[in-house]
């Protein structure tokens, strides 16, 4: 069995839906380039506030994906 070896990176997404929308729509950009993807975790969770409301809802990921031989 090969060993297991990651690389973490750390992207922010963005949703006025909510947060499993801003982790969804994060991940979905992501996909575009980074291969491999295998896990992520949430970090931050903030959103922005607009005429005394909710905005936007801002979640921070760190992803790991497995590096290519």
């Amino acid at each position: 069995m090969p060993d297991h070896i990651y690389k973490k990176i750390e992207i922010v997404g963005s949703s006025p839906n909510g947060l499993e929308e801003a982790v969804r729509n994060a991940l979905a950009r992501a996909e575009r380039t980074v291969r491999s993807m295998r896990w992520f975790e949430l970090t931050e969770t903030r959103g922005t506030i607009e005429n005394g409301k909710v905005g936007d809802w801002q979640v921070t990921l760190k992803i790991g994906f497995t590096l290519e031989e």
